[in-house]
């Protein structure tokens, strides 16, 4: 990377309205070095996703932040049956690759990779969501990509009741959020990320930016240690206050579904202060 600093904030925004800030490229480069190897998830991330789609029978899943694939060739190697999607055609280019590489599995040759919107996810995957996927994961802090334009979260709640109509009855979705109550109140964002088990990541310089004194934006610049070389790149974030964001859940999906709050995998009990917030809402059947 030969030291370069890379900024999304000019990436481009769809015609839907939902900003890609890997539009460029580049940011999708160096993201591949932050994940590094594919295989590096953690064991606790591994087990904790795995584990919880196992106990409650989900075999068929909707991965809507594929990204470049990490999550779901995760599941792909476990054995479920995953549909992923991105708005980033710069970072599926990645997935696409890894399907190819290992396209003589069977696994990866079913593997179902496509370009959508989380604005019209419902009607971009129609042919493929039939009764309903037994779960869709949204998760990797992908979700607060998605500022908010209007100022009244209207993208964010449309978006989650696209992916509430991909969920057949009874089934799951898993969407994360960093802790943003955190990062407001103390101004700084912990470098080390309970997904990856990352050798390259050396620091995280936090801003927020604030419009008539509420807080719009946490920009993150994420500084990545590459042999001699350090890459920079920017990402700004919608920062979800752990109590709307249940708020908005519970209005998409309605009283009769079943919520439940994890803080980095464990149980919010053990961990009053997580790095990340994992919500698992259980559609009504």
């Amino acid at each position: 990377m030969d030291g370069d600093v890379i900024y999304t904030r000019s990436s481009g925004i769809s015609a839907e309205g939902v900003k890609d800030q890997y539009a460029d490229g580049k940011a999708a480069k160096v993201w591949e070095i932050f994940i590094g190897d594919k295989r590096s998830r953690t064991d606790n991330y591994r087990n904790f996703l795995v584990n919880l789609l196992r106990e409650h029978g989900c075999k068929r899943i909707l991965d809507v932040a594929c990204g470049t694939g990490v999550d779901s060739i995760l599941l792909v190697e476990e054995g479920f049956e995953v549909v992923s999607a991105d708005i980033s055609d710069k970072m599926l280019k990645y997935a696409l690759q890894e399907r190819w590489n290992r396209r003589k599995e069977n696994a990866f040759d079913n593997w179902v990779i496509e370009e959508a919107n989380w604005l019209t996810v419902s009607q971009d995957l129609e042919h493929l969501i039939g009764d309903g996927f037994d779960a869709v994961i949204c998760l990797g802090n992908s979700f607060a990509h998605m500022t908010d334009s209007y100022g009244d979260q209207r993208d964010q709640k449309l978006a989650i009741a696209n992916f509430e109509r991909c969920v057949k009855p009874g089934g799951l979705l898993l969407i994360d959020h960093r802790n943003y109550d955190s990062i407001l109140k103390t101004g700084s964002t912990p470098s080390k990320c309970i997904y990856y088990n990352n050798q390259h990541m050396s620091d995280i310089k936090t801003s927020v930016l604030y419009v008539s004194a509420k807080p719009t934006q946490v920009i993150l610049d994420y500084s990545i240690s590459n042999g001699n070389d350090t890459s920079e790149f920017r990402l700004s974030y919608y920062p979800h206050k752990l109590e709307v964001f249940k708020r908005i859940l519970e209005e998409v999906f309605g009283k009769k579904a079943k919520y439940n709050i994890f803080g980095d995998f464990k149980s919010l009990k053990e961990i009053p202060n997580p790095g990340f917030y994992i919500h698992v809402v259980q559609k009504a059947k």
